[in-house]
Order: structure tokens, then sequence, then C-alpha cells
């Protein structure tokens, strides 16, 4: 669940962006932004294994902080998800265009995503058991092709190498600033482990699975990226211009045959994320609700179908929304720059929750301040590029937060009246 989390559209979308800024060093910067994510993977892995109850970030921050934090991080997350659901959209997009030249038209464009993002959401009005087959279905041809593109790549391409470290200290490589943004958008490469943890309620040992499923998911995916960005940097120097970089590339290596089993690769792993984000997202929203700490409506249940259809409705309008205004590399910005947030919250709260349940029967991380340290600073470096824009999104979400929380105090003693 860690690896299917993680690996989605960025991998099909990123290298491209990663060549464009950072050159033959691409590879450095996903070993880099691997050992920052991992920092705070350490953390997750300690903070979920506390909770054998489903919740994730979410359920952290409120144990840890208190009511107004649990609804900060739930509006944060919810960010993200959306965001990172137009990402993805936009990505399916872009492969889409590989075989249908016109899908890239305004009117058809607009016409794809609403067909794309409308049938999971009618899927998953329907039934949480429908909705599950199709993301299971999708999930498990995932890294066929990518498999395929690494091992074909590493055999037949001998194209430039990557920087090697001596030449990567050596003054005259890419800016300081350029390193700064590849680390932040890689945050969004990385970025969705935790949803791991949001099913731990089901785990046999929540001490034991949540820090394995951290700390081999990370290696896991360390090893697909970084291979992914070698082969796409051996095949495709000049990537930086393309938007579907993993099938210009292996159209050099593997022919049109090679070309469209990427393409139509890239098109079920996006949209099995897609419809992984179809099937969760919503629930977040109808969870909160649930408590009493999101508006009620998004509690609304089918009476024919047993789903929350008003979350699962207003979830796909809003990334339908996202994915028109915003590009691939926007949506992702916009979705990293919220898990910059929600995962710093989240090493906080590790320290919280040791002076308030010092006894737990949890994984406890050695040299914790270590990792939390590394994990915060790291994600400090990613949040140095954020820019007026983001800042202005994270604000208004913040404050949306603020409001729920005074609406819900407000509330809360005429409910218990």
């Amino acid at each position: 669940m860690v690896v299917n989390g993680i690996v989605g559209s960025g991998i099909y979308g990123l290298p491209s962006e990663i060549s464009g800024l950072l050159g033959p060093a691409g590879p450095w910067a996903y070993v880099i932004a691997a050992a920052g994510t991992g920092a705070v993977m350490a953390c997750f892995a300690e903070v979920g294994s506390q909770f054998p109850e489903a919740g994730g970030p979410y359920l952290y921050a409120r144990e840890a902080f208190g009511q107004f934090w649990g609804i900060e991080m739930g509006w944060l997350n919810w960010l993200v998800r959306l965001a990172s659901a137009a990402a993805n959209a936009n990505v399916f997009l872009a492969y889409l265009a590989q075989f249908f030249p016109g899908a890239n038209a305004p009117w058809a464009r607009a016409a794809v995503l609403l067909l794309l993002l409308g049938a999971l959401a009618a899927v998953n009005v329907r039934g949480v058991k429908a909705g599950a087959a199709v993301n299971n279905a999708l999930a498990a041809a995932k890294l066929v092709p990518l498999a395929v593109f690494i091992l074909a790549g590493l055999a037949l391409v001998r194209g430039p190498a990557p920087t090697g470290i001596s030449e990567l200290l050596a003054p005259g490589g890419p800016s300081g600033k350029n390193w700064l943004e590849a680390i932040l958008l890689l945050v969004f490469a990385y970025g969705g482990f935790e949803i791991g943890l949001f099913s731990m309620s089901e785990a046999r040992d929540v001490r034991r699975d949540a820090p394995f499923a951290m700390f081999t998911g990370i290696a896991v995916v360390l090893v697909i990226y970084t291979l992914v960005q070698v082969v796409v940097l051996r095949a495709l120097p000049e990537a930086g211009p393309s938007q579907a970089p993993l099938a210009d590339a292996s159209l050099r290596f593997l022919g049109p045959a090679g070309w469209a089993f990427l393409s139509v690769g890239a098109l079920l792993s996006v949209y099995g994320n897609l419809s992984s984000s179809l099937l969760n997202g919503p629930r977040l929203t109808y969870a909160l609700a649930e408590r009493g700490e999101f508006p009620r409506m998004f509690g609304a249940v089918s009476e024919r179908f047993r789903t929350p259809y008003v979350s699962i409705v207003i979830y796909a309008l809003l990334a339908y929304t996202l994915s028109l205004y915003g590009t691939f590399r926007w949506n992702a910005v916009l979705a990293a720059v919220g898990r910059v947030f929600t995962y710093g919250i989240v090493c906080l709260s590790l320290f919280a929750l040791r002076r308030r349940q010092p006894n737990a029967e949890a994984f406890r991380l050695r040299a914790a301040p270590v990792w939390c340290g590394i994990g915060i600073v790291f994600l400090l470096a990613a949040a140095v590029r954020m820019n007026r824009g983001n800042w202005i999104a994270i604000g208004i979400t913040t404050a949306v937060a603020l409001a729920n929380w005074a609406w819900v105090r407000q509330r809360a003693p005429s409910a218990a009246a």
C-alpha cells in the first residue's frame, strides 16, 4: 500500500521537469529527496505505530495537539489530495495526447477531464465495492511497464551518464535555486506514503507493520525512481520540454511498440491513482462530517447505494476545476506545499505524543531528535521555493479551517444542551 500510494503520476511526469532543472545531476535529487522523506517517514513510523485505528495524519494531529490542529490537518490533507488528483488528471491527458493529439485542444481537454473524473465519481457513488475493484485491478498493472522500461533501458541504451560525486561537488553545476525547486517537486513524487497508515485498524501488529511498511516502501521507491531517471537521461538527454518523458524515451530504444506499451502503462497507472483518490479522498471529509467537524452535508449518504455521494461529487468537481486551471507542475507543487505542512505537523507530534503517552505500546525511533530534525530541515528547504500563489493557497486553506474550527466550537455548547 505504501509503494502503491507513492508511485503514481509523478514518475511519468517529473523526469523531464527534473532533467530541465538539474540535467545529468537529476538522479542525485531522488537520492537526496529519499533521504529527507525517509526521515519524515521514520517519524510517521513511530507516530503511526501508536494508533491501531483508522485516520492517519488527521488522527495523529488531533491526539497530539487537539481538535484545532486536527481540523487544520483535515483541510490541508484535503487540499493535498485534490491537487494530487488534478496533477494525475493532467498527466493522463498528456499521455492520452500521444495517441490523440487533439486531446490538448481547450474544448477537448475540458471534455476529456470531465469524462475521466465524472466516470470515476459515478463508479464510487454506486458503491465502495465497485470502486475498490477498479482500484485493485489498475494497481496490479502499475509496476509492470516501469520494470520493462528500466530493464530494457539499462540493457539497450548507452547515453550520457549521471554526474559523478566529484563533479556534483564541483562549482559550476546547477544553481541552489534549481536544486531546491527540484526537491520541492520530489516532495510530491515521494508523497502519498501516508495512505498505507489509514488502514492500520486492520493491521495484525501495528508496532511492527507501520515501521516495516515505511522503511521498505521508501527503499523500493528510491530504486524505481532513480533508475527511471537514469534511463530517461541516457535515452532522452533533452528531456526538459517533453510532456510524456517515459513514452518519448522508450521510443528511442523500444520503437513504436515500446512507446505504445509505456503510454498505455502510464494511462493505466495514472488512472489507478485517480481511482484510489476518488475512492479514499471523499472518505476524509465524510469522516470529519461524521465527527461533527465538517459541514454536515459532507456526511450525507445515498439511501440507495449507502455511499457519501455529496463528498464524492464535490471532490470530483473541485479536482476537475484544479485540473482545468493548472498544469501538472502547478498542481504537483501545490500538493507538495500542502504535504510540507502536514508532514511537518506529524514530525512535531512525535514529541508531543511521547510526553502525553510515555508508556504507549509503540515502536520507538532511536535518535528521534536527529531524524525529526533532518525531516524538518528537509521540509523547510522545500518550503523555500514556495511562491506567492502557494502561500495564498495555504493561507486560504488554513483560514477556512480556522473558521471551521470556530464554527465547531460554537456548535458544541448547543449540541451538548
